[in-house]
């Protein structure tokens, strides 16, 4: 058994190194057929990179004075609104023929006429008070000259009453003629004018101060004559200027009272728009000639009246009128906003070439105000000019990118005061995030302000 077995393992040993070997043999054909193969085959022509450009368009950069103009929004009033309220009480007899909202009154017309027969009366009454109070004063003073006039004869019938009396009086004491009856007779004549004389003396005294009393009461009665004319007057409102009705709460018949508005009216010769400015802009843009109207009041100065552009919002392009910046009317400490007026005549808020409508109170327009002037500033469209205040230039048909001071932007116009040189190209074309040293091709170019 032993024997078979050590017979058999040569065999064994034989056969595995036959398999072996025509593996290596395959494994060998193999490796040779794919070295052929792939030494056969020629490698690909090499492919050329070509890099292609952005086709944009540029403006190029001219430095200039761009004047800076703050566009605020307000409604048109007219200057001077009146509210008419009669002044006496009594019934509407009258009323203007015109008198409905949106007419005109023209200036010196009677608006309505107030019944006047007791103002009358009042009047005539006060009136012939008047005159017997100016009477009573005529009369004192003659009655004065007169007792002055008898006054003289008063002193002379004293005079000669003495005389008597010391003539009776000398005969009976020195010469015993006469009576002593007598002579007291005579003696009570001479102090009986010497009373009349006394009292005479102090009705004159009193004529002045009589006089004075009476023109006391003539000053009343001629005030009252005045109030009463007043009122006489006021039964009739006129207008003192050319009037549009705005209200009207009024019909003949009616009974009103003193300080019952029944008429609004408005003076349209003169209107003010009042436009909200941001503060930052007021103090950077706005110009104040830094004259103080009232001395030294804490408030703004005077504002230069330069001529503003007023567009109605409705129709911003055929209406439009010229107003002058007037006034800085308040501060609104909340919004951080200064309110300026912009005032215009009737004349300038006429139709003529502004579309053909006047300028009207409740109008809501846009009025730029014509501020400072920046020199040596660059102009661009907003869209030129990134969320990070950047722009793109042309170098050497490349991009570039470049930060600037962006001083203000105002519609599509941004002006920027730092980081542009003189004849910069900028893209103007829109682009959206590009790489920066992009090759470009600038297929136009601008020229600033073209």
């Amino acid at each position: 058994m032993e024997e078979l077995n050590h017979k058999k393992a040569p065999r064994a040993l034989k056969n595995n190194l036959f398999h072996i070997l025509v593996c290596l043999l395959i494994l060998g054909a193999g490796v040779f057929g794919m070295t052929t193969l792939a030494g056969s085959k020629k490698p690909p022509d090499e492919a050329q990179s070509q890099e292609l450009a952005l086709q944009v368009e540029a403006i190029r950069m001219h430095p200039e004075n761009a004047p800076i103009a703050i566009t605020g929004y307000g409604e048109v009033h007219p200057l001077h609104v009146v509210a008419i309220a009669p002044e006496v009480a009594g019934t509407i007899v009258a009323l203007h023929p015109r008198l409905d909202a949106g007419e005109i009154i023209p200036r010196g017309e009677t608006l309505f006429k107030i019944d006047n027969r007791n103002y009358l009366a009042a009047a005539e009454e006060a009136y012939a008070t008047v005159r017997q109070w100016e009477n009573t004063v005529k009369r004192l003073r003659k009655q004065s000259a007169m007792d002055r006039q008898r006054l003289k004869t008063l002193k002379r019938n004293r005079e000669l009453a003495r005389l008597e009396f010391q003539r009776l009086q000398n005969l009976y004491r020195n010469h015993k003629v006469g009576t002593r009856s007598g002579v007291d007779k005579i003696e009570q004549v001479f102090n009986t004018a010497v009373d009349r004389v006394d009292q005479m003396n102090q009705t004159l005294e009193l004529y002045p101060l009589q006089i004075k009393e009476v023109q006391s009461s003539l000053a009343s009665a001629q005030a009252r004559l005045d109030m009463a004319q007043i009122n006489l007057t006021r039964c009739g409102v006129t207008v003192n200027f050319d009037a549009r009705v705005k209200s009207v709460t009024l019909e003949r018949g009616q009974y009103v009272t003193p300080g019952q508005q029944v008429l609004t009216l408005a003076d349209d010769s003169m209107l003010e728009i009042q436009i909200p400015v941001d503060s930052r802009d007021a103090r950077q843009w706005l110009q104040f000639n830094g004259r103080r109207g009232h001395g030294g009041t804490a408030w703004f100065s005077e504002l230069e009246p330069v001529i503003c552009r007023i567009r109605w919002t409705e129709d911003n392009d055929n209406h439009t009128w010229q107003g002058r910046l007037h006034r800085v009317v308040r501060f609104n400490p909340q919004t951080r906003t200064l309110t300026a007026a912009v005032r215009l005549s009737s004349d300038d808020a006429a139709g003529i070439g502004s579309g053909g409508l006047p300028l009207v109170e409740g109008m809501f327009c846009a009025v730029d105000i014509p501020g400072t002037t920046l020199g040596d500033v660059y102009s661009l469209p907003s869209w030129a000019v990134s969320y990070e205040n950047t722009v793109y230039l042309v170098k050497d048909s490349r991009l570039k990118t470049i930060p600037v001071k962006v001083a203000r932007v105002k519609g599509d116009t941004a002006i920027i005061s730092d980081g542009l040189q003189p004849g910069d190209l900028v893209v103007s074309t829109r682009l959206d995030d590009p790489l920066e040293n992009t090759l470009l091709n600038v297929t136009t170019i601008h020229e600033q302000g073209s």
